[in-house]
């Protein structure tokens, strides 16, 4: 009763975080469960009925609720398989790049010296360069799949995660605990990973979570450019390619992908805003504690 009723309060308290929830919820259950949730086959070719109005019933059954592509495929069909492509390039890009980053940043802010040194230099060129024409030349070299999507993706973003990583171990490596870690022997690998990692740990999921909208955005403008997903398989950014030259007679082929990706990327973007204020209110309420705590001691010791 009391889960519930924490559920039901967190819900009433956060009624557009809640529904982010719900719609990033909806996108990935549509993306694992596509076989079963899909109304149609998004495969399946049928040029009789191609573009389609929204809500034109089908001969077979049921009704094609978005209506249909240029080739007579339903575009909710395909918008589900589309989620399917496109969380599964942002969430890998994101744990690939964050793993990267977050590793280099560690090594960066912990030794410093010539590995700082190195690393952040290396931050710096690539940080110059604007992402999107990396992505763009790289793809273009090694030509538009799947798995070079994903690798281009985490290649252009690790240096955010770098920055931060390093930033927040710099902070902490004069700590006391960690100090105190140190005088009692144990090595870097154990105070990295035991003392420093789940310490940093929240930031960098906030800076995930903001990485996946950027990320589901650059894969949708890879895709829009024919250097991304490539058909047969469907990305929201392939349908909008797909649909541009239909504008003007079939809105709905831009629109739709569009509204998708839109709704998707504002969602993510304030979950991690939620999460960012989570974040700091327990950050403040720690140190708040630790205060108390120290002023107590000195009112004991005084007495």
């Amino acid at each position: 009763m009391g889960v519930a009723s924490s559920f039901f309060r967190f819900i009433w308290e956060n009624k557009l975080v809640a529904l982010s929830f719900f719609i990033i919820g909806a996108v990935l259950s549509s993306a694992l469960f596509l076989d079963f949730l899909a109304p149609f086959d998004p495969y399946l070719i049928e040029m009789s009925l191609r573009n389609l109005p929204p809500g034109t019933p089908a001969e077979s059954g049921g009704v094609y609720l978005l209506g249909t592509d240029p080739l007579g495929r339903d575009i909710l069909s395909r918008i589900m398989l589309g989620s399917q492509v496109s969380m599964s390039v942002g969430i890998a890009s994101v744990v690939i790049s964050g793993t990267l980053g977050t590793f280099l940043g560690l090594l960066a802010g912990y030794y410093r010296g010539w590995i700082d040194t190195m690393i952040m230099r290396l931050v710096d060129i690539q940080m110059s360069v604007p992402s999107l024409l990396i992505a763009l030349l790289v793809l273009y070299i090694l030509g538009p799949s799947f798995l070079n999507v994903v690798l281009v993706l985490a290649i252009t973003r690790w240096m955010v995660y770098a920055r931060v990583a390093r930033g927040l171990v710099l902070s902490l490596r004069e700590t006391l605990f960690v100090e105190a870690a140190r005088s009692l022997g144990a090595s870097d690998a154990r105070i990295i990973m035991k003392h420093l990692m789940p310490n940093i740990s929240a930031p960098l999921l906030v800076l995930a979570t903001l990485e996946l909208a950027v990320m589901l955005l650059t894969e949708a403008s890879l895709s829009f450019l024919g250097l991304g997903i490539q058909p047969p398989d469907s990305s929201w950014g392939l349908m909008l390619a797909e649909g541009r030259t239909y504008l003007t007679s079939a809105w709905w082929l831009v629109a739709v992908p569009g509204f998708a990706i839109l709704l998707t990327t504002l969602s993510v973007n304030i979950i991690a805003t939620w999460l960012r204020q989570k974040t700091l209110d327990e950050r403040g309420k720690k140190t708040l504690e630790k205060s108390d705590t120290g002023v107590k001691k000195q009112a004991g010791g005084g007495q």
